[in-house]
């Protein structure tokens, strides 16, 4: 197949009446979703043309998804952008995108007109009830290849301008057919969504389903801040599939909310974005013992996920976390400063990825995209390209890789090199803390370190020189009710160093 929309057309000829997505307001089958998509394909086709970004500003909702198949059937590709997003951010996705059409939801067009953009748009709740153009449709349709482009996300980036990340329908195909067999996703799975249409974790849990017939899910984003309302709705949904960023499910865990009523009808939960702390995974799995666990671990520049992890029934909390191995088509490995290929186990390097489904690059950044997309020479003679992650990594005899952090984490201070991931897992693993953050304070060259618990900071501090140097030891450690986040679901960095420096 050259075209993710085949899967989605086969789908619907094997399952036309089976529930293809619910968003706790709105369900559809798989015959009525594809239908609408055509629908919302034939007024995007009438005024973009192929080969088109078009941006969608709007929520997550069985509409959006439509809006998203949409773009594709028109012959383009689609970039979403949250409605939470900050005018400036926007106004950067306009500037680097030059979108032919915005797709909003009405609430949004006053947001289109704070970030100026005066181009073509349409509005989703009417653009789906326009009749389908096949003629138009297969035209597009024709002139289509593997290598088009399906989404571009914007992540953030070095510099301090997101950057967009081009991933191809080829690159989704070869990945999310590998995730299905691998994981036995199958048409009556329930996949309980978690992230947002602009994070890459929703690619597996759309493509998921497009691919096998399982229905999607969808959470409403609310309900997170409450875990016995998301409980509640897991279990009524009777969902038996998690793909989530870790800091949903630590979220969860650390409210109580397993203590509450365990959704049982999950049978696999599968997890990334950043380390899982210990104590979090083992409450989670205290809490439903027959369900399958597993670690992934990926950029979005390769399109979700590189390595994977099944947690075995013998993991003791107090061993480090494996990434895993490659799945099938990948060729994982480390690279040290000079640019060769590590061979010696238990050695940290940068983490490399290379084989199927890398991004096509950074959309319209041939800068960035040269820089972190490299041509390598392989220890066997043979070359192909590769993306740099920026992580780093070490592999064991039997070629199960570790993560040891970012490359931006390792800081040197009094003269020692010092992971900060290091120190977090120190004391995410203290009794009475949720989870941490530590970083380097620049500005008074301090470490200081962020927790959400009940532990007071004094204790924290007596039971840290029993498991660290004194050098590794924050000089501050404070307090927070809740660990802010970024758009990705990660630890938002940025937000506690401007808290640091008192701009916050």
């Amino acid at each position: 197949m050259k075209n993710i929309l085949e899967y989605l057309e086969n789908t619907e000829r094997k399952y036309p009446y089976q529930l293809a997505a619910d968003d706790g307001k709105i369900c559809v089958t798989w015959g009525t979703l594809a239908a609408l998509s055509r629908q919302m394909g034939t007024v995007i086709g009438r005024k973009v043309s192929s080969g088109s970004p078009v941006v969608i500003l709007a929520e997550k909702s069985v509409i959006t998804l439509t809006a998203m198949l949409g773009c594709v059937y028109a012959g383009g590709f689609y970039v979403m952008a949250d409605p939470s997003l900050p005018v400036a951010r926007l106004q950067e996705i306009f500037r680097q995108v030059q979108p032919e059409l915005v797709v909003a939801e009405p609430s949004a067009l006053s947001l289109l007109r704070q970030a100026g953009y005066g181009g073509s748009y349409c509005l989703v709740n009417e653009a789906i009830q326009q009749t389908a153009d096949h003629q138009l449709l297969e035209e597009r349709r024709r002139e289509s290849s593997e290598n088009d482009l399906l989404y571009v996300l914007f992540t953030s980036g070095s510099t301090g301008k997101p950057k967009g990340i081009a991933v191809s329908h080829r690159a989704v195909m070869d990945f999310i057919s590998r995730f299905t067999e691998i994981f036995g996703i199958e048409n009556h799975d329930r996949l309980g969504n978690q992230a947002p249409f602009d994070f890459d974790i929703s690619v597996k849990d759309i493509y998921s389903c497009i691919m096998t017939g399982a229905a999607l899910i969808m959470i409403p984003r609310t309900m997170f801040s409450s875990p016995p309302v998301l409980l509640d709705y897991l279990c009524d949904k009777d969902v038996t599939v998690l793909i989530w960023a870790v800091s949903a499910l630590t979220t969860v865990s650390a409210l109580k909310g397993l203590g509450y009523r365990q959704p049982d009808s999950v049978r696999k939960i599968l997890f990334s974005g950043e380390v899982m702390p210990a104590k979090q995974l083992s409450r989670w799995r205290a809490a439903l013992p027959k369900t399958e666990f597993v670690n992934l671990y990926g950029p979005s520049e390769i399109t979700c996920n590189c390595t994977y992890y099944r947690i075995p029934d013998t993991y003791d909390e107090n061993e480090k976390l494996p990434v895993g191995k490659p799945f099938p088509g990948r060729r994982v490995f480390l690279m040290d400063k000079e640019g060769r290929e590590i061979r010696t186990p238990r050695t940290t390097g940068e983490i490399c990825v290379a084989g199927e489904s890398l991004a096509a690059g950074y959309y319209k950044n041939r800068e960035e995209t040269e820089k972190k997309f490299v041509l390598h020479t392989f220890l066997d003679g043979t070359k192909g390209r590769c993306y740099k992650t920026g992580d780093l990594g070490y592999f064991l005899e039997d070629g199960t890789f570790y993560f040891e952090g970012r490359k931006d984490f390792q800081i040197k201070h009094m003269g020692h090199r010092i992971e900060l991931e290091e120190i977090e897992q120190a004391l995410n693993k203290l009794e009475g803390i949720e989870k941490s953050c530590c970083l380097l304070d620049r500005k008074r060259n301090q470490l200081a370190a962020f927790y959400t618990g009940e532990l007071p900071s004094g204790q924290i501090r007596e039971q840290l020189k029993r498991k660290l140097p004194v050098y590794m030891i924050p000089h501050s450690i404070r307090h927070t009710k809740r660990m802010p986040l970024n758009k990705n679901g990660k630890t938002d960095r940025e937000y506690l160093l401007h808290l640091l420096e008192g701009n916050a």
